[in-house]
């Protein structure tokens, strides 16, 4: 799960298109749904998967999406992961996310579950 997972979400700096899909379908079933807050909605195809993984590179350009722990219990895994790059005063900034996800007896993603920071209280 924790390679399917980073070739996730090497994806998201994935600037062209045909690359990006290669790598969500060498990462994900055919049946993994997404869903996260600004997904508006739970996506059920990979093609539609890409398609949001590509807003984030085309929104943030040079911002990369890096897997920073991740552990598994009883088939689940929990990962923190760390999008980050230039912002727009040229400062680097990092926004961090919390994934929960499933995967197939073959290591491929069929669940992601993402919410906003680490649930660490502030």
């Amino acid at each position: 799960m924790e390679n399917a997972l980073n070739t996730f979400f090497g994806a998201w700096s994935e600037t062209d298109a045909n690359t990006r899909l290669s790598m969500i379908r060498d990462a994900c079933s055919s049946e993994a749904v997404y869903s996260d807050p600004r997904s508006g909605t739970t996506l059920t195809s990979l093609s539609d998967i890409a398609d949001y993984v590509g807003n984030f590179s085309a929104n943030a350009p040079g911002w990369t999406a890096k897997v920073v722990s991740f552990d598994n219990v009883n088939g689940f895994g929990r990962a923190i992961i760390a999008f980050g790059g230039k912002g727009p005063d040229g400062s680097e900034m990092v926004q961090n996310g919390t994934y929960f996800m499933q995967s197939d007896d073959n290591g491929k993603l069929t669940l992601l579950a993402g919410f906003v920071g680490t649930g660490a209280q502030e």
